[in-house]
């Protein structure tokens, strides 16, 4: 592998959890159990990892050591077969000590899966072969508000050529995906290219104030070509996207499964800053001694403990929603994926809202949760040592993602009118 043109973390750290974690789980609770486990091995360093910043290809490996990568894949090709119902649970537990590792896992096992809705059986069979057996990690050149790319026919080959503002995890990826539109059509094309393509070409430019071991910079796309086979849910020999794949309500099943790995992670950060913060404010946290009902110990302070009581109500209620939007979403999957064309569009705009509902849940009340922890921790929490202000950061970067006011319109023209959502790159 060439050397990176940035500083990035060492796999060698994590090399002890390959022999560690070599039989992969087997039962869903198993699952998030290893997501616990890695999720331990992260908050060890998370504060200082973040506030270092390099290129995660230390914590990439983590992810292939622990296996969740493949907890989506068919058993068949050396993957766990499990539900997005188990893989968003995974999500979340990793999230909870490292918002960018949770994001990096949700983004690879959307894209890693984007074939189940977007491709031709012989598609889906051959793309898992390619992930699971090889263990890849993959990223997503895939930003609907830049300019789509420009996709030319050349023969048997397309070729993507533009640019993006922001990707996700490509720099440590092996596998990208990219979206254009087919010149001289309004019609798009998903194709999964090699990353280590000269095409490929990443700006190095992610300084943002959160999640900043996703490497999210922006990407330049240079005549990147795939074969027509490749083009995910077209036919190779008219040139022309399938309707029986991309002409039915199962293909708008993308943007809520993302949708909702968004709204996993923004909730696994919250309860992760709600735990961080409670073992600060029990070993460090002074109690106020001006009060006029003055305590012993910070936790004995009526304030911090209404505080805390609050924060848990919430975050326990928008677990709850996570789960049984989970569920809604995986039922959806397990009824249909061998029979795709028997989705409605009732279906999918109802599971679409209660994704929705969990979006802007997740939005208030880990906003809520991330700034709040601070008024029970005290001044010194502040202390960039202690790292409690990363979780604020990685939620309030991401949630800025797609505006959520726009999700309690749509919500509201659900309730209201009975509208079922648009089908949209952010519905």
């Amino acid at each position: 592998m060439a050397q990176d043109p940035v500083p990035a973390t060492d796999p060698a750290v994590y090399a002890e959890y390959q022999s560690k974690w070599s039989a992969l789980p087997d039962t869903p609770d198993a699952w998030v159990a290893r997501a616990r486990d890695v999720a331990q091995v992260l908050a060890q360093d998370a504060a200082q990892r973040d506030a270092e910043n390099k290129s995660p290809r230390a914590e990439i490996a983590l992810l292939k050591h622990s296996g969740l990568l493949k907890v989506l894949g068919p058993k068949k090709y050396g993957g766990g077969e499990q539900s997005w119902e188990v893989g968003y649970k995974a999500i979340r537990e990793v999230a909870k000590a490292d918002g960018s590792l949770g994001m990096l896992l949700g983004y690879h096992l959307l894209w890693s899966t984007t074939a189940n809705v977007v491709g031709t059986a012989e598609q889906i069979e051959r793309t898992h072969e390619l992930i699971i057996s090889n263990n890849y990690f993959v990223g997503g050149a895939v930003n609907p508000r830049d300019s789509d790319l420009k996709i030319i026919s050349d023969g048997d080959e397309i070729v993507f050529s533009g640019q993006k503002h922001f990707n996700t995890g490509g720099v440590v990826s092996d596998l990208t995906v990219l979206e254009g539109v087919l010149e001289g059509t309004q019609d798009d094309i998903f194709a999964i290219v090699k990353t280590n393509d000269p095409g490929i070409q990443f700006a190095y430019n992610w300084h943002n104030i959160g999640l900043r071991l996703t490497e999210s910079g922006g990407v330049k796309i240079d005549n990147v070509r795939a074969p027509w086979t490749d083009a995910l849910g077209w036919d190779a020999q008219s040139k022309r996207p399938r309707e029986d794949v991309l002409g039915i309500p199962f293909a708008g099943l993308l943007l809520p499964s993302i949708q909702l790995v968004f709204g996993n992670f923004y909730l696994g950060i919250a309860i992760g800053a709600l735990e961080f913060a409670s073992k600060y404010t029990s070993t460090t946290t002074r109690a106020w001694p001006f009060g006029g009902d003055n305590k012993d110990s910070a936790t004995e302070e009526f304030y911090i403990l209404e505080r805390y009581g609050s924060f848990f109500a919430h975050l326990r209620a928008a677990e709850a929603l996570a789960d049984r939007a989970g569920e809604q979403l995986a039922a959806l999957y397990a009824r249909h994926g061998s029979n795709r064309a028997g989705l409605t569009p009732q279906e999918r705009g109802e599971v679409a809202e209660w994704i929705a509902s969990l979006k802007v849940v997740t939005t208030d009340v880990g906003l809520q949760v991330s700034s709040g922890v601070f008024e029970v921790t005290g001044a010194r929490a502040t202390a960039s040592k202690v790292g409690l202000d990363r979780f604020w950061r990685d939620i309030r970067t991401h949630t800025l993602h797609d505006p959520v006011a726009y999700k309690r319109r749509e919500l509201g023209r659900y309730v209201l009118l009975k509208e079922l959502p648009e089908v949209t790159w952010y519905t």
